[in-house]
């Protein structure tokens, strides 16, 4: 699994659970359902199943064996906080997060109502960055429980983004991700609802990374905004995050 990733925000993938179930809009044309079909065909045994929900305990200490420090996504083929994975599951992989306090760790979940159930029994060490996904306006009520979660990172993903999103609540929020769905049934982003978001996290200070326009592939149309890249990043400084 991904000690090197593709992913622009980030720079390696960890997946000690693999598969997920469809929640909202965002997921429809999930590029990991997509993935996990093609490695299943390969017979990578770790698709065995498909996109079901499947534990791999033996990948839980991974993190522990990368000496160089990075910043690892997690469940990028899965969301941690998907009801199938056992609370104890999620506590294990907290704790491995914390014993790798020289990496960074960034968390997204479309399940934010569990998140903010089972976060006062997790650590929040400064290393573990929690993230929600919000796809449109409707799931802007995912950031309400993100902002009750002690992480010293919160953060936002606008990925896919499917529509103009009014006002994001960007109190405690210390960066926000906005990129366009890729695919061969992709949908297509709009500019201005682009510049929109870009334009509230300017004025709330809060760091801004733009991560794809989108289009058949990943990489298609780019990733500059008005004619430059947008790839700021909070970074953790005596206890108060700074843009970077």
């Amino acid at each position: 699994m991904g000690d090197k990733s593709t992913i622009e925000w980030t720079d390696a993938t960890w997946n000690p659970v693999t598969g997920c179930s469809k929640v909202s809009p965002g997921c429809k044309n999930c590029y990991a359902e997509r993935l996990a079909a093609r490695l299943q065909a390969m017979e990578n045994p770790r698709y065995r199943n498909g996109f079901e929900v499947t534990l791999h305990p033996d990948q839980m200490t991974l993190p522990l064996r990368w000496k160089e420090p990075r910043k690892i996504f997690v469940n990028s083929m899965s969301d941690l906080f998907h009801e199938a994975i056992p609370d104890d599951f999620i506590k294990q992989a907290f704790d491995v997060m914390t014993r790798a306090h020289w990496h960074v760790f960034q968390i997204l979940t479309k399940r934010a109502e569990r998140l903010e159930t089972i976060a006062p029994s997790l650590p929040w060490p400064d290393n573990i960055w929690q993230g929600v996904s919000v796809e449109s306006s409707e799931y802007i009520w995912r950031v309400r429980h993100l902002q009750k979660v002690p992480a010293a990172v919160r953060f936002i993903s606008v990925e896919p983004l499917l529509g103009p999103i009014g006002r994001l609540p960007l109190k405690g929020i210390s960066w926000v991700i906005v990129g366009g769905e890729s695919g061969p049934r992709y949908r297509a982003v709009k500019p201005t609802w682009v510049r929109n978001i870009r334009d509230q996290c300017l004025g709330a200070k809060v760091p801004f990374f733009f991560k794809q326009w989108g289009g058949f592939t990943s990489k298609a149309g780019g990733r500059r905004l008005d004619g430059r890249l947008w790839s700021q990043l909070p970074i953790i400084q005596d206890a108060y995050v700074i843009v970077m």
